[in-house]
């Protein structure tokens, strides 16, 4: 019996590893209907693109399918970090406009997940070390201002109240 959430999953995993795939370089990662089932439900949650070339097709995660991508890496039990603090905060300022609302709630979500709090309206923190996931994120939707991220030893003790007040509440 197949199971379609897992293999939209491997299918995520595999485009996030490359800029586009050919349909048929994901035939081995299950039976034919199972993966056309999985493929069909990706492109119309419009997480993944379909493009013909002439002579194949192509496949492509869009913005949204690489945030679930990435959502389903923090997921992994393989990706998660020593959870124990290094004694550095993660600050991340995120700032995109209102036409790029999906991509906005999508990074949302990512940076909850991660164990971000939202401190004020644009600005998250964590001691969690998953800068380097967002680093990525960054890269990968083209957010050279409208993200930026920070890593400092040192806050001020208000800020570090609020956090863990924050903490408390979530």
């Amino acid at each position: 019996m197949s199971n379609k959430p897992e293999y939209s999953k491997k299918i995520l995993k595999l485009l996030a590893e490359k800029p586009a795939l050919a349909t048929n370089d994901i035939a081995h990662i299950g039976p034919q209907n199972a993966l056309k089932r999985s493929l069909k439900t990706l492109i119309d949650s419009n997480l993944v693109e379909s493009h013909f070339s002439g002579q194949n097709d192509y496949l492509r995660l869009t913005h949204s399918g690489r945030a679930k991508a990435s959502s389903h890496k923090l997921d992994a039990s393989s990706s998660l970090l020593n959870p124990s603090w290094d004694g550095k905060w993660r600050i991340l300022i995120l700032d995109l406009p209102e036409n790029r609302k999906d991509e906005r709630e999508a990074l949302r979500y990512l940076l909850k997940k991660a164990g971000f709090v939202c401190l004020k309206n644009s600005v998250w923190i964590s001691p969690l070390p998953y800068e380097f996931l967002f680093a990525n994120i960054k890269k990968d939707f083209d957010l050279t201002t409208e993200l930026m991220i920070f890593v400092t030893d040192k806050i001020d003790k208000e800020t570090e109240k609020s956090f863990f007040e924050l903490m408390k509440m979530s």
